[in-house]
């Protein structure tokens, strides 16, 4: 289904800018998420080896990030703090960019739309850099997205290490811990999903451990590619006008003072 092709958004001091609402074609879904990268020597990284289920709450937080349920019972984590700063930006801790992912229509049947990455290392040579190893190996990723449910539809997940996905903001698949490839599918029907109703789908990922980094996604839910600004020249007319309304307020205030 498409989206409107353009709108506007204001922002601050009368300042308007126009952005594009980006869309998958039939073949496609493009899905835009962020990385952030961590040092080596962060306490929950490079640390315990262990399928480690019951890190996080069965409920998205109201910020949409996870929320910590772990230590003591979850052996792979160091506690709540250091939880915290896996998707969020923190100053010191990490470094962060916007990094996107396509899924590709298999074709077989039609409407399956698949990411297989066995040697996922989005960022080797980027943010902390490599740490002197052969890959970047210390980083999380997590998307954001939306979907309109519609009976049968299925995802599925394979890799390597933690991830967890929501759906309508309740936990749908635990994969957590540092450990070998595992695999989680949810069938959408068992969630009490109605036919028709759009719901957020959000995606949590971690690569905390040397030395391998699986990311496989098999899915027939038709996710919504986020909305993402176009460079500010595509509206120039828009934003000069913008800009010179801001400018005649600026000069206004300035003479009355």
């Amino acid at each position: 289904m498409l989206k409107p092709a353009v709108f506007l958004q204001a922002l601050g001091a009368g300042i308007i800018v126009m952005f594009t609402a980006a869309s998958a074609n039939a073949a496609t879904i493009t899905l835009t998420g962020t990385i952030r990268d961590f040092n080596d020597t962060h306490e929950d990284f490079e640390y315990k080896i262990k399928t480690d289920k019951g890190i996080v709450q069965s409920t998205l937080g109201g910020d949409g990030k996870p929320v910590y349920a772990g230590n003591p019972f979850t052996p792979t984590t160091t506690g709540k703090d250091n939880f915290d700063q896996w998707y969020r930006d923190v100053p010191g801790v990490n470094l962060s960019k916007q990094y996107s992912i396509t899924l590709d229509d298999t074709g077989n049947p039609p409407g399956i739309y698949s990411y297989t990455n066995n040697n996922f290392f989005p960022i080797d040579g980027e943010l902390l850099g490599n740490q002197g190893r052969k890959h970047n190996y210390h980083f999380t990723y997590e998307i954001a997205s939306k979907f309109t449910y519609q009976p049968g539809q299925i995802f599925k997940f394979s890799g390597d290490d933690d991830l967890w996905v929501f759906i309508n903001k309740k936990l749908a698949i635990d994969l957590g811990g540092v450990h070998q490839t595992q695999t989680g599918i949810v069938n959408l029907d068992d969630l009490g999903l109605t036919a028709g109703k759009t719901y957020d789908f959000n995606l949590f990922f971690a690569e905390r451990h040397t030395n391998k980094s699986n990311f496989s996604i098999t899915t027939s839910i038709a996710l919504e590619p986020p909305s993402v600004p176009e460079p500010l020249t595509i509206g120039s007319t828009v934003v000069a006008a913008g800009l010179g309304l801001w400018m005649k307020r600026k000069q206004k205030t300035a003479h009355l003072a």
